[in-house]
């Protein structure tokens, strides 16, 4: 009797009932909100859904954070390329399985079928803004864009044919490494990639890589880091070593933003991180600023640079608007003392460096690193046009507040920065390009780690290098020219000096110091060191004066820049004609009569 207390019950339910509730049951289904597939996409840094549509209409960006997704190969292209101009050459190539490794075929198929691609590399010629390059694309959808024999082989046959057709190549990279089922093989397309684009290189033709995350292994290890300019998209990892790789070997946690694209720029790695959205805008500038006229002479480029040379006019015009507005200040040539030149020269609101590339140069795009260790703020450089010609234009820049003081270390080079600015030189040297430089430094870093990198070296190399340049040089002293550290930027066809700049062999407190033991006669040290304009111009160290109204500040700047504006015109059109064997021979003997 127990047990039956406890027996479980059931209380049969009429199946009428049970039919009612699976009418509102599926009533209920129907009656909900249908979600096509693909509607929305997830946001794998802030987790968040986002409508599709969204997302392509932003460049594949997160609009609720700002995370970057991973593009599709050919959507990519899509957005780079002129609308219909891009041509897809090697599309189908038969599979490569050299170590015969089981069961990889039908890998290759798979990821055949899931991507819709026949390889992890989409390669082929298109036209950006008007102007046709070779391009190559990664994606990372078909085995991680990992690097096998037809990857390696799609990308040698691109380069060699840009080569041949005398066509710039941009690559983007996004990669895991190496191809494990091809073992050597794949290790094989790191040397056989490197040395098509040395070849390109050597023919005198523009390389772009493109960073994009992620990339990493064999990928980083050859082609990606071989740009003569190196772009990437914000926040990419680009490593060597994957970063679970590292921490295991090391056994610690990584630090925040270790081998993302910032850092690889703070390292000097990377020229310049572009936006997804201005990435076209950008690659278009690059390969106008790389395009080579029959000849070299300015004349040239006025003539195929109708438009520029209309907003040359228009920003001439607006300049001397300006300057007939602030006046002139105190007359050019007034007489001072030479302890009055260094005061100038030190002032706080004299112009910089990137004060005068903006006034007197266009398109301004600025590089960064040394390709070694560091990006040294202290030296600015990248490339710009002059009247529509391509110019190499590098600045010694001491900054304008406390602030950038620090950030480029008052104007004092570290190696990485003579470094830096040797790799831009050798860069117009391969594509043409005159260098434009400008000198304004108390001198060379004096620190420990300057020492440990090699100071010294760094700019003994500059002296080296800049001797024997095919390409026109000019050096402006624009502020402070001190020591070996502004000579290392002054190697040139022509060295000219503002009015009240100073070039010396050292500080007139340093010369004071060493010589009379007190550092308080540096009024009487700078009168002797005959270190002003004026002076060096009658000993023939320099060329040219360019008269500044006093003071230099950002109100007489227009006034300055037009001069100075005008004397390059007259250089440009002197020099640029010659070949590159007379140009470093009248360089060696300006140099050698003293």
């Amino acid at each position: 009797m127990l047990r039956d207390m406890f027996k479980k019950t059931y209380t049969k339910i009429d199946m009428k009932y049970r039919a009612g509730e699976k009418e509102s049951a599926r009533t209920a289904e129907e009656d909900a909100p249908v979600i096509p597939a693909g509607l929305w996409k997830k946001c794998n840094k802030c987790g968040k859904p986002i409508y599709t549509d969204d997302v392509r209409a932003n460049f594949y960006i997160c609009p609720k954070c700002g995370g970057y997704f991973r593009v599709h190969a050919y959507r990519r292209i899509e957005m780079i390329a002129d609308e219909g101009s891009f041509e897809e050459w090697d599309k189908f190539m038969q599979v490569s399985n050299p170590l015969s490794f089981p069961g990889y075929e039908k890998k290759l198929a798979a990821a055949r079928e899931k991507s819709q691609l026949n390889e992890a590399i989409v390669t082929g010629s298109c036209t950006i803004h008007g102007q046709k390059t070779v391009v190559g694309v990664c994606d990372a959808r078909f085995l991680m864009s990992s690097m096998g024999h037809n990857v390696g082989e799609k990308i040698t046959r691109a380069v060699e044919r840009a080569t041949e057709e005398k066509l710039p190549v941009i690559l983007f990279a996004c990669s895991g490494g190496a191809r494990m089922q091809e073992g050597m093989v794949s290790l094989m397309q790191m040397a056989k990639t490197s040395a098509a684009l040395k070849r390109h290189h050597e023919a005198g033709q523009l390389y772009v890589s493109v960073l994009t995350d992620p990339t990493t292994g064999g990928v980083t290890a050859s082609f990606a880091m071989l740009g003569d300019i190196i772009l990437a998209e914000p926040g990419a990892l680009i490593g060597f070593a994957g970063p679970r790789v590292i921490e295991q070997t090391i056994g610690q946690k990584l630090p925040e933003g270790f081998q993302r694209a910032e850092f690889l720029v703070e390292h000097g790695f990377v020229d310049k991180i572009v936006k997804r959205e201005e990435l076209k805008e950008t690659l278009a500038m690059i390969l106008k600023l790389h395009k080579k006229p029959e000849s070299g002479c300015l004349a040239d480029w006025k003539t195929e640079n109708t438009v520029d040379r209309a907003a040359f006019e228009e920003k001439e015009q607006n300049s001397s608007a300006k300057r007939a507005h602030h006046g002139s200040g105190k007359a050019a040539g007034a007489i001072r003392s030479a302890w009055d030149s260094v005061l100038l020269s030190r002032k706080s609101d004299r112009p910089v460096a990137t004060d005068y590339i903006h006034a007197i140069f266009d398109d301004f795009m600025e590089f960064h690193g040394d390709r070694y260790c560091k990006d040294d703020g202290a030296i600015v450089g990248g490339i710009a046009s002059f009247h529509g010609m391509p110019v190499t234009v590098i600045g010694q820049e001491k900054g304008k507040n406390t602030k950038e003081n620090i950030k480029r270390n008052f104007g004092m080079p570290s190696p990485d920065g003579y470094r830096k600015a040797l790799r831009l030189m050798k860069q117009a040297e391969t594509f043409g390009r005159p260098v434009v430089c400008f000198v304004d430094t108390p001198g060379a870093f004096c620190g420990l780690e300057a020492e440990e990198r090699g100071q010294g070296e760094a700019i003994a190399r500059n002296l080296f290098e800049m001797s024997d340049l095919t390409v026109p040089v000019l050096s402006i002293v624009i502020g402070e020219g001190g020591s070996g550290g502004a000579l290392a930027m002054a190697v040139a066809n022509e060295v000219w000096m503002m009015e009240n700049a100073v070039y010396s062999v050292l500080s007139p407190e340093g010369f004071a110091s060493i010589l009379w033991k007190d550092s308080k006669r540096a009024d009487e040290a700078a009168r002797v060191m005959k270190m002003t304009a004026k002076e060096l111009k009658e000993l023939g160290i320099i060329e040219r004066v360019i008269p500044e109204p006093e003071p230099a500040d950002p109100e007489t700047l227009p006034e300055i820049a037009k001069t100075m504006e005008d004397a390059m015109e007259e250089f440009f059109e002197t020099w640029t004609p010659l070949g590159g064997k007379t140009l470093a021979e009248r360089r060696y003997e300006r140099f050698r009569k003293f």
